[in-house]
């Protein structure tokens, strides 16, 4: 402990470090003013309720990754999630597409080209989704109130202007961040936007502690789940600096008058490759049919059903997530990493893993230490994403059919595990992943800037690892 606060103070005597962490707190402020700028001619009162009842949509998802934006419709109500789309697409056809593979290949030169088209893609995706908010605000009711003041085409280029602009505008801090401060500017800005929700998290558990919510059992209630939390906090940490290092020897090699090789390295494999793209693919598919729901299930009385089977906490919804989840898993990996290139690159400069042949050998060993880490990180993945939708609504095992012991459930299982704890935490199980990882890798470049300056950092022994790092 003395060591981290030693740490602390080391940032502060480092002009430059000092310089670039108030920078950062600097933008991530003015990030935060924009959070209380309304959209104009839009009643955000009617919005907040609708969203309310709609937690279980791409509504969700989308307020999420908005920092709670979307939820009051403030300027920046789409938030950095067209950035995230576009680079999940170019990323996506950097594999169907021979000329983003070689810009891909083309080093800095390349890169910046990549995010020059990543702008573009953002900003156009953020004028589809303006406009597709501004229609559906103004065909849709809540109730007998009107979401948008004043219908018509004015309204539609006003907040299909504003929500571009503030789109563009939060690009810009995340590169500003990114470029002038401390850490990954876009994931500073989705860390912000979701822990600026856990004192209200706090307050609530305080609130059903001080009223016994959970019976005579509270206080043992609230000392079980800040220990779960606790537990799921560091087993994240765990697991996302976990690695697989596969040996790799290089030969010996006489360029020119030099003799190069001959020394023993590691290639890393992550348990957790996928990061928190698999569980964003996931939630987003499922949102589909409430969003679906939530504009024709006046219409057609199926889809109420429908959406209802994949409700949060249904056993249905449980099972197609936890499938894709470590389905998109694969998928995702099989995209970005291929082991028939790496083990072709390691033979190209002498390397090679002892006791496999060089070539195809080679690549069937690194493919199959990579689907027994993929598997493995995809049941974690779907564990800690699973672990806090219970504890906020709990898992409906008593909707389950006869035949598969919905009533056994409904009559003995406690009621805890069925309706969940009831808390409000703000921290599902995607925006826990990105909190924890966001935090160790920012802690990660932190620790790398004092050790670099000769200071002493986080911990006396040994290093910090990240989830890109180590």
């Amino acid at each position: 402990m003395a060591a981290f606060f030693q740490a602390l103070a080391n940032i502060f005597r480092i002009p430059d470090l000092r310089k670039r962490l108030l920078f950062t707190l600097a933008m991530l402020g003015v990030y935060r003013i924009g959070a209380h700028i309304p959209t104009p001619g839009i009643n955000t009162d009617v919005v907040k309720q609708m969203f309310d009842s709609n937690q279980g949509s791409a509504l969700g998802l989308f307020n999420m990754f908005s920092g709670g934006n979307f939820r009051s419709m403030t300027i920046f109500a789409l938030g950095i999630m067209p950035y995230i789309t576009a680079s999940i697409i170019l990323q996506l056809l950097t594999v169907v597409w021979p000329y983003l593979e070689r810009l891909q290949k083309e080093g800095e030169l390349g890169r910046k080209k990549i995010t020059q088209y990543t702008r573009y893609l953002t900003v156009m995706l953020s004028i589809i989704q303006g406009f597709t908010i501004a229609e559906t605000l103004q065909k849709q009711t809540f109730g007998a109130a009107q979401i948008v003041y004043r219908p018509g085409m004015g309204f539609t280029l006003m907040t299909i202007l504003t929500l571009t602009t503030g789109t563009a505008f939060i690009m810009w801090l995340g590169e500003q961040i990114t470029d002038r401060g401390v850490g990954n500017g876009m994931s500073l800005i989705i860390f912000t936007g979701i822990v600026i929700g856990l004192p209200n998290a706090v307050a609530d558990i305080y609130d059903k502690l001080r009223h016994n919510a959970w019976g005579p059992f509270t206080p043992i209630a609230v000392l079980f789940l800040a220990a779960l939390m606790l537990a799921i906090v560091a087993f994240i940490v765990f697991v996302e600096g976990g690695q697989r290092r596969i040996p790799v020897q290089y030969a010996k090699r006489v360029v020119g008058r030099k003799v190069m090789g001959g020394q023993m390295t590691y290639l890393p494999l992550r348990v957790n490759s996928g990061g928190v793209i698999p569980p964003i693919f996931a939630s987003s598919l499922l949102t589909f049919p409430a969003t679906i729901n939530l504009v024709l299930g006046k219409k057609y009385n199926f889809l109420n059903n429908f959406a209802g089977a994949l409700a949060w906490g249904e056993p249905l919804y449980t099972l197609v997530y936890v499938s894709m989840i470590i389905l998109f898993a694969f998928f995702y990996v099989g995209i970005v990493f291929n082991p028939t290139e790496l083990a072709d690159n390691m033979r190209k400069f002498g390397g090679f893993i002892p006791g496999i042949r060089p070539g195809r050998n080679t690549s069937e060993h690194i493919s199959r230490i990579l689907r027994r880490l993929t598997f493995v990180g995809g049941v974690y993945l779907a564990l800690v994403c699973l672990i806090p939708e219970w504890m906020i609504s709990g898992i409906h095992l008593q909707h389950l059919p006869v035949w598969l012991g919905g009533r056994f459930f409904e009559n003995y299982m406690p009621n805890f595990i069925l309706g969940g704890l009831g808390v409000a935490f703000y921290f599902g199980g995607t925006s826990l992943l990105i909190v924890v990882g966001v935090a160790m890798d920012t802690v990660q470049q932190i620790e790398a800037q004092l050790v670099m300056r000769n200071y002493d950092g986080f911990v006396k022994k040994g290093k910090l690892r990240g989830r890109r790092y180590g």
